[in-house]
């Protein structure tokens, strides 16, 4: 067993400056004076100061943020909201480690000198369920943090624990050092790292000073773009937090009530225990403040608010007038799902430049993409295509290789398969793919999908939440990939009478061109012109026209029929 501590001291409230603004004096943020025994040296002082101040921008001057990764994080965190933590998050901690086989590391530096003296941590109590090991690392000393002794036990853990208490003994003395890298890489290989209370606070990516002040200090950043706050309700901590998250809108709020956890592997984060789990947003130019409960038992998405904070920083969309429903080049086919007549598989070929012609399958939507990679290819191949060619790679090198870009940039065609829509955006969005996808279009050459192939060619994306595809604006995953821009487009529209759906879309944004494909029923799209084909039909919501009730006009038109979707009229035959 490992502890270190260095002899007691109690200086005075240490001060941090904010990273300057052009123009502007520093400003203190004060860390609470609760630490017993902190000792920062010189140099490690500034070396704090410079990783504080490289976390923050001025409005006008910061960089373009990083592309989240849609798998969320690394390894897994067992967050507590203080109190007694649940029994569940604790077993399942344990499991994460690896049962019998853990290897954990307490640390107990957020507790005062005297509670440690009295030996009040929580060592004995992960002893007893008998892990392979168990062992206490402690200091008050930064030199001590990056010291190759005290991170040993590290190198080789598959947990850690932070114990409840102070947080700001824990930044003073972790944050910046070899035990803060090493900390992380447990979660890097796999490992699980947790904390209640104070030992949770410190995991996110930022945290809450002591005090009224609303200023934020950088924590360990293993759960970055997050503030988590625990005691939420207990001690009322609903204001501060909101008044917070209005100064920094791009990160999002964990309330945690006491005797309550989250469970968060990957992006799936799992709620247990008494209480509640609160998703806080700040209120950006189009929105209001948002805050979503969760109970013990249910499960929500750490991507999908990242997103949603992030994009409440971002210019309002869709835009009060977004690009007129066109397309300057190329072609789209775009269908309802439930099936491809012939008649369109036989377009999409000609659009493309026929049999002889490369077209990409992009199986993505799939759960298992290689296994619905021959399916979705199917069609093709039974229209006469020569040339197919199956990309069912996701992750970001993968999409941004110059092999997967030398493949599209051959191609004349590429077909959005069905599935969940979401998984055309985390794999997609903010890569050079989507350009080359664009690029296929401006060359003369054809985009189609089918059913979340055909939703994600618009501008909004409708049902695009990866909890489930009835929330119809799911925040965080509203952006399509804009194909067709000013549009949002629906599909099994009326098997599965999704009427009403999509009305709801209409009066949220009634700028936008509502579309609702049937089964079996595809619209063509050249220039602004949509041509109807297939067995069912398709129906056109145009809010610039409304019936006396108030209701959007509502086109409905069978195969053979056209619709011009910038004038949102029928195309009359004798124009045809």
């Amino acid at each position: 067993m490992i502890a270190r501590k260095s002899p007691s001291q109690k200086p005075a409230a240490m001060t941090l400056a904010d990273p300057l603004t052009p123009g502007t004096s520093p400003r203190p943020v004060r860390l609470p004076a609760r630490a017993r025994g902190a000792k920062i040296s010189p140099a490690a002082f500034l070396a704090v100061l410079i990783v504080s101040s490289a976390t923050a921008w001025s409005a006008d001057d910061k960089p373009p943020a990083p592309r989240i990764d849609p798998a969320g994080i690394r390894g897994s965190l067992v967050l507590g909201g203080g109190g007694t933590l649940p029994a569940e998050a604790r077993e399942q901690f344990l499991k994460l480690a690896g049962g019998k086989d853990a290897k954990l590391v307490v640390i107990p530096t957020a507790r005062d000198d005297a509670a440690l003296e009295m030996g009040e941590t929580s060592l004995k109590s992960w002893e007893e369920a008998k892990p392979a090991s168990a062992v206490l690392l402690h200091t008050r000393s930064r030199d001590a943090a990056n010291g190759a002794a005290l991170i040993e036990p590290l190198k080789e853990a598959t947990a850690v624990w932070f114990d409840e208490g102070d947080p700001s003994p824990l930044l003073e003395t972790y944050r910046g050092t070899l035990v803060e890298r090493e900390a992380s890489a447990v979660l890097q290989r796999g490992g699980v790292i947790g904390g209640n209370s104070a030992g949770a606070v410190v995991l996110s990516g930022m945290l809450i000073a002591e005090g009224d002040s609303g200023e934020v200090l950088p924590g360990l950043d293993l759960l970055a773009g997050t503030i988590v706050e625990p005691h939420f309700i207990e001690r009322k901590q609903k204001s501060r937090l909101a008044s917070v998250l209005e100064k920094h809108p791009e990160l999002f709020g964990m309330g945690l009530d006491e005797d309550t956890a989250v469970i968060i592997r990957g992006r799936n984060v799992d709620v247990v225990g008494s209480g509640h789990l609160t998703i806080s947003l700040a209120k950006s130019a189009n929105r209001p403040a948002r805050e979503i409960e969760f109970k013990e038992g249910q499960q929500t998405d750490l991507t999908r608010w990242r997103l949603a904070a992030r994009a409440r920083t971002s210019p309002a969309f869709p835009a009060t007038q977004p690009a007129e429903p066109k397309v300057a080049a190329g072609s789209l086919v775009i269908v309802g799902g439930g099936g491809l007549p012939a008649d369109v598989a036989t377009r999409f070929v000609e659009l493309a430049g026929g049999p002889e012609s490369t077209i990409i399958v992009l199986p993505t939507a799939n759960p298992g993409p290689m296994q619905g990679a021959s399916r979705e290819g199917r069609f093709l191949e039974k229209a006469g295509c020569k040339h197919v060619v199956v990309l069912p790679e996701t992750s970001l090198a993968d999409v941004s290789s110059p092999e997967f870009l030398a493949k599209i940039k051959e191609a004349k065609g590429v077909w959005f398969g069905g599935g969940r829509q979401w998984r055309f955006v985390d794999a997609y969005a903010e890569t050079p793919a989507l350009e080359a996808f664009r690029d296929v279009l401006q060359r003369g050459g054809v985009i189609g999908g089918s059913s979340a192939g055909a939703t994600i060619q618009g501008e909004y994306l409708v049902r695009g939440s990866p909890q489930g595809n009835e929330e119809m604006m799911a925040e965080g995953y509203e952006r399509g990939f804009g194909f067709l821009p000013g549009t949002a487009i629906d599909q099994h529209f009326t098997q599965r009478q999704r009427q009403g759906d999509l009305l709801s879309v209409m009066t949220a944004f009634p700028q936008l061109l509502g579309i609702g494909l049937d089964e079996t029923t595809a619209i063509i799209v050249t220039g602004s012109t949509a041509e109807v084909l297939g067995k069912n039909k398709a129906h056109f919501y145009n809010t610039r026209v409304r019936s006396t009730e108030g209701m959007p006009e509502c086109v409905s038109l069978e195969s053979g029929k056209q619709y011009d979707l910038v004038e949102r009229k029928v195309v009359e035959e004798a124009k045809q």
